[in-house]
């Protein structure tokens, strides 16, 4: 998996040691998490992109969850690009390439623009995005879209911001929780709902907060 210092990513890694069925979790970044745990393998690299030095440790993996991310705010178009576009297909070409069986889960988001020809950058970026992993070899690829995520056991974002934003917002998500439960997730559901995906698939591609809800509880 990728991204798993992040509060998505720390939530999915989470579930994945959990998990009985999981046997083995090789997590792929710039850093070490500082974590020692039986199922837990780790890869660091200087550039996520270029996984071509490492290319013999990445075989034989039946799923990647990829919850790598970064905001748009303040970037230009080319830049994100780079960041979310560039950086994630060349990560998906290599593991498709060696990994003929392999599920591919990546995290978008809510409001992600399958046209590409939309009026916001982010939206059209991560729409090109979905559209061309799909077109990857894998066994199958699966876009997440999740919209509100409710943080659970004591897992954080790394932005400082947005860290202050759930604490402001707190009350407001546990309102929609509790008015309209599928406008909200969790990061335990979008582990657990990954989970699923990779070992069982699911009846779209395409999945919102509804869908991870109902497949992290069945």
């Amino acid at each position: 998996m990728l991204g798993a210092s992040g509060m998505v990513g720390g939530g999915v890694l989470r579930e994945c040691l959990l998990d009985h069925s999981v046997t083995e979790v090789l997590s792929i970044g710039r850093r070490s998490l500082g974590r020692s745990e039986s199922k837990l393998r780790e890869i660091i690299v200087p550039d996520v992109g270029d996984l071509s030095s490492v290319e013999d440790r990445l075989t034989g993996y039946d799923a990647c969850f990829f919850c790598l991310g970064v905001s748009s705010a303040g970037m230009s178009e080319a830049e994100y690009r780079r960041l979310t576009y560039d950086l994630t297909l060349s990560v998906a070409r290599t593991l498709s390439r060696l990994n003929a069986g392999m599920t591919f889960v990546y995290v978008s988001g809510v409001g992600t623009d399958s046209t590409e020809r939309g009026r916001s950058m982010w939206a059209r970026v991560k729409g090109k995005t979905e559209n061309d992993l799909l077109k990857l070899p894998f066994k199958a690829a699966y876009m997440f879209r999740p919209g509100i995520i409710r943080a659970k056991h004591g897992i954080s974002s790394r932005s400082r911001f947005y860290r202050f934003l759930y604490v402001v917002l707190y009350p407001v998500v546990l309102l929609a929780a509790a008015v309209a439960p599928n406008s909200v997730t969790t990061t335990e559901s979008v582990g657990r709902a990954m989970i699923h995906v990779g070992a069982r698939g699911a009846p779209a591609r395409i999945l919102y907060n509804r869908d991870i809800n109902r497949l992290a509880a069945g």
